[in-house]
């Protein structure tokens, strides 16, 4: 079967770290801005917005430490208000709304570089029963040296040590969830027997990065395991979204690259021998929506203007671990090996190469959206892009990155999600009540995906 002709409906999901900024670092100077994002009614108040859309998932992003790589200095971050310069912890934000909403989905970030599998399988699994089935793990293996330096590592560990490593943590963590079996609980008062001993098994995982008895102490979860999210974007990185991932998260402004990307991954998973309509690609986009197209490039040129070129130096510096302090910001960004995010700083190279950039414009578009490419126009126009992006196989669905909060997100929900329902491009209402359930996953798997290949990259995609 086509894979294109396979998807009904397109997917939505709203982005958010748990801070003053998102992918727009003029997110906090916008005049529109609530300020109030050290309170829980702040992020209440996104999530409710969301739901009332029937939006599948809220994401939040996470770093953990404030940034340091530009100039090896925490001034700047903290003057500036750049991503990462200060982030509550998303999993206590997330676990805060689950009283506050009933069907959104919820996606967290954590690292297998500096946490356990133990610990992230435990917390998984609580949250998954808390949420009634609605939790998603979006996995990462970390990207600076200042976060290694906040849990004891003088230097980071490398690129492909760190993706050995977050393999492993995943195989040990879908063997700690499938260590109860659906109905090892009996709570049969009138005998005392409270679980059944048969159905609950440790695991004796003895690998090169970890060893883990077990079982897990939480019984088994709604959805049998969270959803794993990722974002891939290197060689290695890609084929570890592909082995593993059932929603990926995409930043790239170029539509070819997108279809690039999108082909790519699904082959991938091919040959990793799993179906991959059961990978939900989601490039980033930042919208902006008025009621007229001048009305809504004014919205646009406001949030742009607002944009500070060195505090997207700062964050560049971050997820590409190399001081752009040290190079003249009126020239052509340098051909630079990146031991951070290597995929990323490719795309900021070949949109630099491409343009005749400066490192300066560079920064300036990078602190506007992290290259996000921006939809602007009526709620038909922008309708219009993200239907052509997503019949063109650039993508399953859209991961909604707002200007600022929370009224990107309400022009974007009353306006355009009302024009895609009227396209019968998304649900009017929600089919279930699980995360899985919204993104078409059906049940999990608790076999762990095999290590190897089943077949070469490139291979037919179903």
């Amino acid at each position: 079967m086509n894979q294109k002709n396979s998807r009904s409906k397109m997917h939505l999901a709203g982005f958010q770290i748990a801070g003053a900024v998102t992918h727009s670092h003029a997110a906090w100077r916008h005049p529109k801005s609530a300020g109030n994002f050290l309170e829980l009614d702040y992020y209440s108040n996104i999530a409710r917005i969301l739901e009332r859309a029937k939006f599948d998932f809220l994401f939040f992003a996470d770093v953990l430490a404030t940034p340091r790589r530009y100039g090896n200095d925490i001034t700047d971050p903290l003057r500036r208000g750049t991503q990462g310069a200060f982030g509550l912890d998303p999993m206590m934000v997330a676990s805060g709304l689950v009283g506050v909403t009933d069907k959104l989905g919820l996606a967290i970030t954590k690292s297998t570089t500096y946490f356990t599998p133990y610990d992230i399988a435990r917390s998984f699994a609580t949250l998954d029963h808390l949420s009634g089935g609605r939790f998603g793990w979006n996995v990462v293996t970390s990207l600076s040296a200042a976060e290694g330096q906040n849990f004891g590592f003088e230097e980071m560990l490398g690129h492909d040590t760190r993706y050995d490593r977050a393999d492993e943590f995943l195989e040990v963590a879908f063997k700690l969830w499938g260590s109860w079996e659906q109905g090892a609980i009996l709570r049969d008062r009138e005998s005392g027997v409270f679980a059944d001993p048969a159905k609950v098994h440790e695991i004796n995982h003895v690998g090169p990065h970890f060893k883990v008895r077990g079982p897990l102490n939480v019984p088994h979860e709604p959805q049998s395991r969270p959803v794993i999210i990722q974002a891939g974007s290197s060689g290695r990185g890609k084929d570890y979204a592909a082995r593993w991932a059932e929603a990926i998260f995409e930043i790239d402004p170029s539509p070819d690259s997108r279809r690039a990307y999108y082909a790519d991954v699904k082959a991938r998973a091919s040959a990793f021998g799993r179906d991959p309509s059961k990978i939900k690609i989601f490039p980033a986009v930042m919208p902006f929506v008025a009621a007229s197209e001048s009305e809504a490039r004014e919205k646009q040129a406001f949030h742009n203007e607002l944009a500070d070129p060195i505090s997207g130096l700062i964050t560049m510096s971050m997820h590409t671990d190399i001081d752009f302090s040290r190079y003249p910001l009126d020239e052509p960004v340098h051909q630079i090996d990146a031991p951070g995010t290597k995929g990323l700083f490719a795309v900021v190279h070949a949109l630099s190469r491409k343009n005749d950039l400066t490192l300066r414009e560079v920064g300036k578009l990078y602190a506007q959206g992290i290259v996000l490419p921006q939809f602007v126009g009526t709620a038909k126009q922008v309708a219009d892009q993200l239907e052509a992006a997503w019949s063109g196989e650039e993508a399953d669905g859209f991961m909604i990155s707002a200007g600022w909060s929370p009224g990107a997100f309400e022009d974007f929900t009353t306006m355009v999600v009302p024009e895609l329902q009227r396209r019968g491009l998304f649900r009017t209402e929600y089919e279930g009540k699980r995360l899985r359930d919204h993104l078409g996953l059906g049940d999990a798997s608790l076999t762990p995906i095999p290590r190897q290949r089943t077949s070469e990259p490139g291979a037919k995609v179903a």
